[in-house]
């Protein structure tokens, strides 16, 4: 990571690690804090939740990447610091309302598609300055920035290429005045190229424990 950024003249320190560790039982989540890793990502929700109540005594900020049930929202809103993966508004507004009022605002990124793979989900970048607009109104909601999943590439060039797409569409949100900070962009295959084209957190699983447990 500290290469990655190095190479385009970034501070390592403005790139987030976050652990993604769907699959990973409690004791490799205990192992990877105590090595000083405070940012994780789950995927599936009745996994998290177990997950977070084994690891209540942990000062750890998690985060939900995976999509969202519209019936499950509350105990994301509920449980969560961040949600890397709205792509509707009815989500948005569905967390924001069952946001704990004792609760500090709940980190928000909107997904986008990027590169057209119908299994990927996503909002249509043509419909997200409207979205964003509508997120960030939102009360109990801090809209943060953007996520993707692009389709897998092994060059680095065409890595780069769908991550600049999506660098692309924060520039112009910030330049309407919308204030992100955050790209949350790259996993395990791909984690170097979003930090060349700006990544602010990447979602590393594999890189750091090996192939997910069967």
């Amino acid at each position: 990571m500290a290469a990655a950024a190095a190479r385009t003249g970034r501070n390592a320190q403005s790139v987030t690690l976050l652990a993604a560790t769907k699959a990973q039982p409690p004791e490799v989540v205990r192992a990877a804090a105590a090595c000083g890793l405070r940012h994780f990502g789950e995927s599936y929700l009745q996994e998290a939740l177990a997950k977070l109540d084994a690891l209540r005594d942990q000062p750890l900020t998690w985060h939900f990447i995976g999509r969202i049930q519209a019936n499950k929202t509350r105990p994301i809103a509920e449980r969560f610091a961040w949600v890397h993966a709205v792509e509707r508004l009815k989500i948005a507004e569905r967390l924001a309302a069952q946001r704990p009022h004792y609760a500090p605002p709940l980190e928000v990124c909107l997904q986008v598609h990027i590169g057209g793979e119908a299994s990927k989900g996503g909002i249509e970048a043509a419909e997200l300055p409207a979205l964003a607009r509508a997120v960030a109104a939102l009360p109990r909601l801090r809209l943060r920035g953007l996520m993707c999943i692009p389709p897998e590439e092994t060059e680095v060039a065409r890595q780069r290429a769908w991550f600049r797409e999506l660098a692309g569409l924060y520039t112009s949100l910030n330049a309407q005045g919308l204030g992100l900070d955050t790209l949350s962009m790259g996993m395990s295959g791909d984690f170097e190229a979003a930090i060349e084209e700006g990544a602010t957190l990447v979602r590393l699983g594999t890189a750091l424990f090996g192939p997910r447990p069967v």
